[in-house]
Parts: C-alpha cells; structure tokens; sequence
C-alpha cells in the first residue's frame, strides 16, 4: 500500500503577520493567520517591536486555530517546518523560539526555511507540482526578485533584485504621499481601477538600454516614488487639485510594466515556459492581468495563486517543509538560527 504523505506544520512570523498552515503534500488542510496590520498602520509602517510583541500574543492561539481546522493534534504532525529569515530579526526570532519548543516537546523534526523560497512552494497548493525550470518573480515590501528555479529543494539561482525599495515598499510610500493609509498596495489597486493609467508619464527604471546592460534583470523603484513625490508638490504648489485615482493609476501602470516586461524576457532568455508570481504585491490585479496578457503572447503559462496566498502565511511555510520531506533533505539542527538576512542561495538553515 502506498505510503501516506507526511503531515506539515508552518510557522510564519517573519513580519506583521503570524501564520500557522497545516499541509499534507500538496493538500492544505489549515491556513490560520493572526495580522499586526492595524496597530502599524498610525506609524504609517511596519514597526519591528511592536510586531514582535504581537507575534508572542499570537502564536499560541494562531496554533491552536490551525490544529482545530485541520482536526489533528502535535501528536499527528510529522514534521515542523519555521521561517528562519530573511525577515525581522526580532519577529523570526518568536517564530523559530515557538517551533524548537514545540518540535522538543513532540520529538518532531524541524526544518529552518527561507521564506522567499517558500513563496514559491505555497503555488504548489493551488496548482500542483512545478514545473521545472521555472522563473519565479518575488514582489513584496521588502523584496522584488527574478529567480530561475531548477529544483525548489535545492535551491534558486537569483537573477535580479530591487537595487534600492521594493516595489511593495513603493506602494507604501506612495499611498503614504497621496494619504491613502497603509499598507498600500491595496488600496492603490482599488483607487487605480477608477483612474487612467496613461495620465502620467512616470518614468521605468533601469529600462533604459545603457542601464539593462548592467541590470538586466533587476528592479529600481525610489526614482519613480520621487517622481510621483515631485509630481504631486508641483500640483500643490499651484494650488491644482490632485487627481489621486490618476496618480494611483499611472505609478501602478509603472511599476507592473517593469516588473512583467522584466519577468518575461527572463523568460524568454532561459528557455522557460512557466513563470510564477508570488509575495503579496502579486495580489494587485493590475500585475496578474498584464503579466498574462504578455506571456499569452510567447507560449508562457503564467501561475499566481490566490491572493491570500500571496501574502505572508503558515501555508506556504508548509509547503516547502512537504518539499523537503518528501525529497528526504535533512532536517535542521534544534539550535538552527534566525537569520535577517538569509541569501536566496539557502532553502535550509
């Protein structure tokens, strides 16, 4: 009889969110999510102490959500998997303290993870296996990335990143400048439908040819926050109302031509036929519809899972532990760290 697949815990806690998901192979079976979002937003941004001391309020019963929704206990799972880093020093530092506790007390093993990677693994949940090569475009608030990925379990080859702020980071501050609130993405994708993204010539970064000699792949967004920034000061300056749908409208429009214009041409330099976006800036509906519109057009089948996927979450923390189990990786030493500053190149801590 055939072996039953192994039954994985995640635990998330890398930024202002803290999520627990249950998975076996590639069934998710709980996503439980405890969100900071609200107490950040009157600082207009992600404060790390503050969301440290929400994740330690949080953990035990976002645990306990998760195992009633998936009815099982600690007992049953098979293995832990915990967001090692890249992240919030502090924050990681709750997530990866709970699960030494709790894979100690259960004999479990534990596996340290990058969250990028598990980004990538939380498609698999949606739409089944991967297919290998495959690019993978990471957007969120602290990183824009292009990845080439072989083997998800062995680790990613980098292609390109943000130089400067992350597009998701972009969208913060310029919702901030337009006094939208935060966090910003959301709700510069819903003030965008009601505007004209063609109002404004806001400028591409590094597409110009001279800069895609040296940055073919990577990303640069602070020179259009500054052009959004002096667009909007001259208005006021001249006493002009501003056309805050149409501003909305038109930095999106900039940031999702560059990011699928550069997704595709990965693409289409590599040989693959399957691009995956994920991070939380791939809910914005304006970066779904034109990266499929663009990728029809070569052959390439375009994979986002849904939106409450894309943001941080247990689930895709789990996913990736299933990855590793399954591809019989060894698991981490209990003592495995919490790296801030974990490189694309680590899948394991």
């Amino acid at each position: 009889m055939p072996t039953e697949e192994p039954l994985v815990l995640g635990i998330e806690t890398s930024c202002d969110e803290t999520g627990v998901g249950i998975v076996r192979g590639h069934t998710l079976l709980a996503d439980a999510l405890a969100s900071s979002v609200d107490q950040h937003a009157r600082f207009g941004g992600v404060v790390p102490e503050v969301a440290s001391r929400a994740h330690l309020e949080a953990i035990v019963p976002t645990m306990r959500r998760a195992l009633d929704e998936a009815k099982v206990t600690l007992a049953d799972i098979d293995a832990i998997a915990v967001t090692a880093g890249p992240g919030l020093a502090g924050a990681l530092l709750v997530g990866v303290a709970a699960a030494k506790g709790y894979a100690l007390a259960t004999d479990k093993p534990i596996y340290g993870i990058n969250h990028l990677a598990a980004h990538v693994a939380v498609d698999t949940l949606e739409h089944g296996p991967l297919p290998e090569p495959a690019i993978a475009l990471l957007v969120s608030g602290g990183h824009s990335s292009l990845l080439l990925v072989d083997d998800m379990t062995a680790g990613v080859t980098p292609l390109g990143a943000t130089i400067d702020d992350a597009a998701g980071e972009a969208f913060d501050k310029v919702a901030r400048l337009l006094g939208l609130g935060f966090p910003g993405g959301p709700v510069i994708d819903r003030r965008a439908r009601d505007g004209d993204a063609g109002a404004i010539a806001f400028p591409r970064g590094l597409t110009a040819p001279k800069d895609l000699a040296a940055h073919r792949y990577d990303f640069s967004f602070s020179g259009l926050k500054t052009a959004v920034a002096r667009w909007v000061e001259a208005r006021q300056r001249a006493g002009d109302t501003i056309p805050v749908a149409d501003v909305a409208a038109s930095f999106q429009e900039a940031v999702c031509d560059v990011l699928t214009a550069k997704a595709i041409a990965a693409c289409r330099a590599n040989g693959v036929e399957t691009l995956v976006i994920g991070g939380g800036v791939a809910a914005n509906s304006r970066l779904r519809a034109l990266a499929s519109l663009r990728a029809e057009k070569h052959g390439i089948r375009v994979r986002v899972p849904r939106p409450n996927l894309c943001t941080d979450n247990g689930a895709m923390v789990a996913a990736l532990g299933s990855h590793l189990v399954a591809a019989g990786v060894a698991p981490s030493r209990l003592d495995l760290p919490a790296d801030s500053a974990m490189p694309l190149t680590v899948v394991t801590a």
